[in-house]
């Protein structure tokens, strides 16, 4: 690890975190709170995939919705009109729109050769994006003066690594770089991320086995063919099989590359000095 003990991340002129765990237990929140004291680089990885790795992708595909319209597709035609997506830290609802979910296109689904297409297309940006971790950790120190650096992950970076590898391409490269911190939830925390889910539920991606699997089981189950599925009522039906499918998958990475902070105690943090007493205590043996 980066920081072999207490001492050395409370001596450490710079520090390098990166959070990981499922989205909704505080990786966003307290990368605000740090950034918020002035000396943080935050680094959002899933803005990167969106801005710098799936930028054409989610143009693209709104254009071609917009040329299916006669009066939108001349004025596209002549370029009259441009057609982008306004990607921020806190809206990044265009690349989930764009992943979409399978199942009835009459109710907005994809087709499930499309479907994983995407996935696909997902994962490699996922990837690319982890990897400029060093880049950005880098600039944040040479360019903008910054001592220290977050870099806030999404939820699925589990579903491309084997930490159990010792060699793993990118656990090796952000190990280098960064000090990995699972934030980890308890039955509570899954079971409200659950309630939350099906009130909104909203496109992930998955690990291509998996989803090959729960999309065979929910179709012999249910008794349907793929173009009578509700894309909601599936992603609903998957999301507590994901939690599931990835905690020891995040229990691995935390074990074999980094360290463990509860939910609870991140939600406890209100400043800089609690978070840094906090992993300090961590890395206690």
């Amino acid at each position: 690890m980066l920081y072999k003990s207490a001492q050395d991340w409370r001596d450490a002129p710079q520090k390098r975190i990166l959070f990981f765990g499922m989205s909704g237990l505080g990786k966003t929140y307290i990368s605000n709170i740090l950034r918020n004291a002035g000396s943080w680089f935050h680094y959002s990885v899933d803005y990167r995939i969106g801005t710098r790795y799936m930028g054409e992708y989610i143009a693209d595909n709104a254009k071609s919705e917009a040329m299916k319209n006669p009066f939108l597709r001349d004025l596209l035609l002549s370029d009259s009109i441009y057609i982008g997506s306004n990607i921020t830290f806190e809206n990044l609802t265009p690349v989930s729109s764009y992943l979409g979910k399978p199942g009835d296109p009459a109710k907005g689904g994809l087709d499930m050769a499309e479907y994983q297409r995407r996935q696909d297309q997902f994962r490699m940006a996922e990837i690319h994006a982890l990897l400029d971790t060093q880049y950005f950790a880098d600039r944040a120190t040479r360019l903008y003066d910054y001592p220290n650096f977050i870099c806030d992950t999404g939820g699925s970076i589990c579903e491309w690594v084997d930490a159990d590898d010792p060699k793993d391409p990118v656990l090796t490269e952000l190990s280098k770089q960064c000090l990995l911190v699972w934030i980890k939830g308890d039955d509570a925390h899954t079971e409200e991320l659950i309630r939350r889910f099906d009130r909104a539920p909203k496109p992930m991606s998955y690990q291509p086995d998996f989803l090959q699997k729960t999309w065979e089981d929910y179709l012999n189950q249910m008794g349907l063919s793929e173009s009578d599925v509700d894309p909601d009522a599936f992603i609903r039906w998957t999301y507590a099989q994901a939690l599931a499918h990835r905690q020891p998958r995040y229990a691995a990475m935390a074990k074999n590359w980094g360290v463990t902070v509860t939910a609870d105690q991140i939600s406890a943090i209100k400043t800089e000095a609690d978070f840094n007493e906090l992993i300090a205590q961590t890395l206690e043996p």
